[in-house]
């Protein structure tokens, strides 16, 4: 069975950072294409980046510069590094595991809160 498991959120100041991690069990891990979405209070599910099974990373306008995603294929782990961050960013995360045309995988979501 597969399962995601998300952890690192919590509480944070603005300007501080935070490491998100998803751990993966019950996949062939390399083959999948990793990402992170985030949920906001009343906010639709929106994406903040995607890494490919060769390392290569895309990420949405509102993040870029201030977040990295990156990925340990042999802890089955997939990361979102967040620096700089802003009240704004106040919002439920999730990972998301997808293999084109196969299967999709989230996680159960972690919250990030951002605030002073």
């Amino acid at each position: 069975q597969v399962q995601l498991v998300e952890s690192g959120g919590g509480l944070v100041q603005p300007g501080g950072s935070l490491r998100l991690s998803c751990a993966a069990s019950g996949i062939i891990f390399d083959v999948y294409v990793g990402a992170w979405y985030r949920q906001g209070p009343g906010n639709q599910r929106e994406f903040i980046a995607t890494i490919s099974s060769a390392g290569t990373t895309n990420y949405a306008d509102s993040v870029k510069g201030r977040f990295t995603i990156s990925r340990d294929n042999a802890k089955k782990t997939i990361y979102l590094q967040m620096n700089s961050l802003k009240p704004e960013d106040t919002a439920v995360y999730y990972c998301k595991l997808n293999r084109p045309g196969y299967s999709t995988h989230w996680g159960q979501g972690t919250q990030v809160t951002v605030s002073s």
